[in-house]
């Protein structure tokens, strides 16, 4: 009797588990919360943020640094060898006026320059770049947020403060920058967020990535003549084009810096090689004065060119030990007015997936390599698209005809972040439909927006 009775219990509680692992497996729920803990990341003490999807590695000692962020076990961030384990302090390289480049990703103020007061003669070692930051863990649930505070720097008047979060159930990340005039005047500063990315060839020691890629909306009606502006390195470089409406940076070994004064709101990092992506959003303010008139800049290190004594251009040894493989991504926040003790906020988000080929556009919920299409024939639509997601769930394809009016709907695939998406699919196409949007729904039933849009072919039978 008691046999039967556990017999009974154990199907009963396998009844209610199973669904609920079929639905988790099935929508690429989470398998535990995030979670923040203590850890040595290369020799370094360091506290990690961590859940299903990321884990991102935060080093306060050094500027308060997120040093590296790993999603499906991928690093994206460059973190310098030569320094590893290792700390100056500040007062050590600004004595010399020396930058220790340590790598990994922070804030910096803008401009840069040396002709006075209201430009920083950086980067140089000093409390903003490498200045010792306190860490303190925000909450625990349902998201994990940490808060980092860093020492108030008498050059240009300003203390730096950050707020780092992660969720459970996607690798979105939020930053929420602070900038504080700790002077008793009023000041005039941007703020900029500083990502350097690892462009090693992953697969061969000593040499770069050939398929690393960066992508920005350009303006149409840009300031500048070429539709950026190369501040630094050779005005022809190569490395940057304007391609269907977006300024696309292809990754060389040669030191560059870059200004777009771009008119969208994010940034796309492209490592073609693994298919692994990184998309920066910001808030661009359209009316708003940015430094140089520039919303991103991005800076490729590498050999430069230079004339020598004789007048002959030439260009340094190329050394990946002295001069390493990375790239900076780094987003402007407009110049702002700061009165004694006052501040002003810079929030934005990075969004990892997997993606494979360029991009051409990002919508809130993917970065989309090919947009959607919509072929009618025969009563059926052919849809097809290629994404990269930023939450997990389905797609779902909402039917209208030319009026507005949804026709119907219909269930698509199941997403991953940690899979790029090519859609494929065949639904039925009821009669009048003439538009389809495809959206994604999360494992929430939240509907996270369009991945993008399309008429049906004008010969779709029935559709016009």
């Amino acid at each position: 009797m008691k046999r039967c009775i556990f017999a009974l219990a154990c199907f009963a509680v396998i009844s209610f588990l199973f669904p609920l692992l079929c639905l988790a497996q099935s929508s690429h729920l989470p398998a535990s919360p995030c979670h923040i803990e203590s850890t040595t990341f290369e020799g370094w003490k360091a506290e990690q943020l961590t859940n299903p999807w990321v884990t991102l590695t935060i080093v306060p000692q050094l500027g308060g640094r997120l040093m590296q962020v790993a999603f499906g076990g991928h690093p994206y961030l460059f973190v310098n060898p030569r320094y590893l384990g290792q700390y100056f302090p500040p007062q050590e390289g600004a004595a010399s006026r020396r930058w220790i480049n340590y790598g990994g990703d922070k804030v910096w103020p803008m401009p840069e320059g040396t002709k006075d007061e209201q430009h920083w003669a950086g980067p140089v070692s000093g409390p903003l770049d490498d200045g010792a930051y306190t860490l303190r863990v925000l909450s625990h649930e349902p998201d994990c947020a940490v808060e980092l505070v860093g020492p108030p720097d008498p050059d240009t008047g300003i203390q730096y403060s950050r707020d780092i979060r992660i969720g459970s159930s996607s690798p979105e990340i939020s930053f929420h920058a602070v900038m504080k005039n700790v002077t008793g005047h009023p000041l005039h500063w941007s703020m900029q967020s500083v990502s350097q990315y690892d462009t090693a060839d992953r697969s061969e020691a000593g040499t770069y990535n050939h398929d690393f890629w960066a992508f920005t909306p350009a303006n149409p009606e840009s300031v500048y003549l070429e539709g950026y502006h190369v501040r630094d390195g050779p005005a022809g470089d190569p490395s940057f084009s304007i391609r269907h409406g977006l300024f696309t940076l292809h990754w060389l070994y040669l030191q560059s810096e870059v200004w777009v004064d771009s008119t969208g709101n994010w940034v796309a990092v492209v490592d073609g090689s693994t298919q692994y992506a990184m998309i920066e959003r910001f808030h661009r303010h359209p009316h708003a004065s940015y430094p140089g008139k520039a919303t991103v800049i991005f800076y490729t290190n590498g050999p430069s060119m230079r004339l020598n004594d004789q007048g002959v251009p030439e260009i340094t040894p190329a050394d990946p030990v002295r001069v390493p493989y990375y790239m900076e991504a780094e987003l402007n926040s407009p110049m702002a007015d700061l009165a004694p003790g006052s501040t002003y906020a810079m929030d934005t988000e990075w969004l990892p997936t997997r993606l494979e080929g360029p991009v051409a556009t990002v919508a809130y919920a993917a970065a989309v390599s090919k947009p959607v299409e919509a072929v009618a024939a025969g009563g059926k639509i052919q849809l097809s698209g290629t994404f990269g997601v930023f939450f997990p769930g389905k797609l779902v394809a909402y039917l209208y005809d030319r009026d507005g009016i949804q026709t119907g709907e219909a269930q698509l695939q199941t997403v991953s972040p940690l899979r790029f998406v090519t859609l494929q699919q065949s639904v039925d196409a009821p009669p009048g439909t003439a538009r389809v949007s495809i959206h994604l729904v999360d494992p929430n039933g939240s509907d996270r927006g369009s991945l993008g849009e399309a008429w049906l072919n004008p010969a779709a039978e029935g559709a016009y």
